[in-house]
């Protein structure tokens, strides 16, 4: 190939590039002229086949094509991509309104737990967790739960195996804590658990509670009432009332179940609160001497207390939600309420 067949070559190349109608063409005249196997490599590659005298101007040609060519695809691929926002652009209409985009909303069983450990952090408390899946000895012998107790029973609990059963409580939380660490202690428990119920208005075979635990030299059921009732006021508001009443749980005595006065009526008797004024929260006592033998804490020095609560209970209380399968129905409609 001559000098004047490169000349040749160029005019060629330019006008395929001047027709490239869109940047995928316009790669395609790149590749088939500057490309590592297309014609001006080749032609540089041949430039060792010809005489010497000739070398000189076949290779001032063959820079000439790479230049021009190479100017030209530039320009034209800038032209192209100009078009192409152009074209985008236009297909944008920047007066419209924008787009409501929808925000998501944190549970409100999630929002009750937040909650809690906010306002038990206030007081001290630290959170501890455990496995789902708990032993037998956790769930109900070390907290002095009777071999015949009805709570035992598969009538009521997820028994998985020998030994093995989903927890009914988040109590085997506080004996694997006391277990683990010498008094003080000061923690409460977070979590989800699992009873054989017949799921209805008031009740689910998976809910969620926040057990508490504090143990130290001189702890009493003033400090429980103290703590129980700070903890009310913070969650339902001030003017929400707190009552103990006598109870009997294995693993505290003496034992206590306590209600808030109920936010929709103020006590005065209402639907939500059955026309008593009250609602019952939960169970709490002073930790029963025989649970802290069986996780060797001595008994004659150590005194605690001891309390559960229902977390989705709390969230119906608090959001005034009439039936607890609302809460685990993930209807959008009904959760982005709580957003």
């Amino acid at each position: 190939m001559n000098a004047q067949d490169i000349v040749k070559l160029k005019d060629q190349a330019l006008a395929e590039a001047d027709l490239s109608a869109s940047l995928h063409d316009l790669e395609v005249v790149r590749i088939k002229y500057l490309g590592r196997k297309g014609l001006l490599p080749a032609i540089m590659e041949g430039l060792k086949d010809v005489p010497p005298a000739e070398r000189p101007g076949i290779g001032k040609c063959a820079n000439e094509l790479k230049q021009a060519l190479g100017a030209r695809l530039d320009e034209i691929k800038a032209r192209l991509q100009q078009a192409a926002r152009s074209a985008s652009r236009q297909l944008f209409d920047v007066t419209l309104p924008g787009a409501w985009r929808f925000r998501g909303a944190r549970h409100p069983v999630s929002q009750v737990i937040e909650e809690a450990i906010a306002i038990f952090a206030r007081m001290g408390f630290t959170v501890a967790d455990g496995p789902d899946v708990e032993t037998e000895w956790h769930n109900f012998d070390a907290l002095n739960t009777p071999a015949d107790h009805p709570s035992r029973d598969t009538q009521d609990t997820f028994w998985l195996g020998p030994g093995k059963l989903l927890r009914t409580q988040t109590s085997p939380v506080q004996i694997r804590v006391m277990e683990g660490r010498k008094p003080p202690v000061r923690i409460i428990a977070p979590g989800r658990c699992y009873r054989r119920d017949t799921t209805d208005a008031t009740h689910s075979a998976n809910f969620h509670q926040i057990e508490g635990l504090y143990v130290d030299r001189k702890v009493s059921m003033a400090d429980l009432k103290g703590d129980i009732t700070f903890f009310a006021h913070r969650m339902m508001g001030s003017d929400v009332k707190v009552r103990f009443r006598p109870h009997f749980f294995p693993f505290t005595e003496p034992s206590v179940e306590y209600d808030f006065s109920c936010h929709v009526c103020g006590g005065s008797g209402c639907r939500v609160c059955k026309n008593s004024g009250w609602i019952e929260i939960s169970g709490a006592g002073m930790v029963n001497p025989k649970v802290f033998s069986k996780v060797g804490y001595d008994p004659d020095t150590c005194a605690g207390y001891a309390f559960g609560m229902g977390v989705e209970r709390i969230a119906m209380i608090k959001y005034g939600i009439e039936d607890i399968r609302m809460l685990y129905d993930n209807d959008v409609r009904f959760l982005s309420q709580f957003g």
